[in-house]
């Protein structure tokens, strides 16, 4: 952001009073992991199951496979998403890393017209997305929304008047 940088997460306490998983996202990654590793098994187990003129060894079979198990891994990063409140301020984490901000740095939670997630307004017209606030997820989603104004209610307002 601007002028601070967000804190690292190991470096705020661990007070988290509402924590949200994306639920349609989980669901859609597993049937997507299902989906690949039955590819990838099926096509690795049968490769060499007529002689085409390429001798195929075991190698070439366990490394189609362990090209699904790697496709995999990389598809199981969007279940990592997740949006965590607490007095501390906002935890963000979409796929890598988790950002944490102070609720003096936010000033809201919005879904943009064309988006597919939420994302957190800052001052200066910056933004970043939230991916564990997703409209595929309906009433989970409007929930995590108003828990987070709830939130920002009770803890902005608590930090300004200090």
């Amino acid at each position: 952001m601007s002028e601070a940088e967000p804190a690292a997460a190991e470096d705020v306490p661990q007070d988290w009073e509402y924590v949200y998983r994306p639920r349609w996202m989980r669901i859609a990654a597993w049937v997507a992991v299902g989906v690949v590793m039955a590819i990838h098994l099926t096509f690795g187990l049968l490769l060499d199951v007529s002689y085409t003129g390429v001798n195929v060894e075991w190698s070439d079979k366990f490394a189609l496979i362990g090209v699904g198990v790697l496709i995999s891994c990389v598809i199981l990063f969007l279940t990592r998403a997740r949006l965590r409140l607490g007095p501390s301020g906002v935890g963000v984490l979409n796929l890598v890393s988790e950002r944490v901000f102070a609720w003096d740095e936010v000033l809201g939670m919005e879904y943009p017209e064309k988006g597919f997630c939420a994302r957190l307004l800052f001052p200066g017209d910056e933004h970043i997305p939230v991916m564990a606030v997703q409209a595929r997820d309906g009433d989970l989603a409007v929930e995590a929304m108003s828990r987070f104004r709830e939130f920002q209610q009770k803890y902005a307002v608590a930090q300004n008047a200090e």
